[in-house]
């Protein structure tokens, strides 16, 4: 996982997503855990699940809820990461993760993970993290282990049948709920 060469992030940008960014964001996404370009990467889900990930309305919803923000990263002018950040009373949610394939194990994803969570504990003054990872991803969830979440065995059906979430190849996917305290 963590053995790419180290990035520098003294070129990144954070910024929010604009409506003009949802096509680079669904290409960027769907690479990142659909398909066979998603291989280049560890995060892949081309394995239990086909078809898309998302699509650009859901992309756009995430844009334009007075709740939410995408953060997307950018270097030399290319997008390259972005995470879903929504505001939940006193916890933040964390989603939409994803990191070029070509640039994960270089400690993009660590960089990305602590700016949502300052932006969270700072800006919006939540007290936790929460996400929901599919459960067969033991990979995903040691990696957000060592990060600080703690799985809490709150499970969520996957939603089977509507592929707008994709089309599931095992018959055993569920969502857990995974959270971190802020302090």
């Amino acid at each position: 996982m963590d053995t790419a060469p180290r990035l520098g992030t003294d070129d990144l940008t954070f910024r929010a997503a604009t409506d003009a960014d949802v096509d680079a964001l669904v290409s960027l996404i769907e690479s990142a855990y659909r398909g066979d370009s998603s291989r280049a990467g560890w995060t892949t889900e081309a394995d239990i699940l086909q078809g898309q990930r998302t699509d650009p309305q859901g992309v756009i919803d995430v844009i334009e809820s007075p709740v939410s923000k995408l953060l997307t990263v950018e270097r030399e002018g290319e997008i390259v990461a972005c995470c879903q950040l929504e505001q939940r009373g006193e916890h933040a949610y964390f989603g939409m993760f994803a990191v070029s394939p070509a640039l994960q194990g270089a400690g993009l994803g660590k960089v990305i993970m602590a700016e949502a969570e300052r932006i969270a504990r700072e800006v919006w003054g939540a007290k936790e993290m929460h996400m929901t990872v599919i459960s067969v991803r033991e990979d995903l969830v040691a990696w957000y282990e060592r990060r600080g979440y703690r799985r809490t065995g709150k499970m969520t059906p996957f939603p089977y049948g509507d592929e707008r979430f994709g089309i599931p190849q095992r018959d055993d996917l569920q969502f857990e709920l995974l959270v971190k305290p802020l302090g």
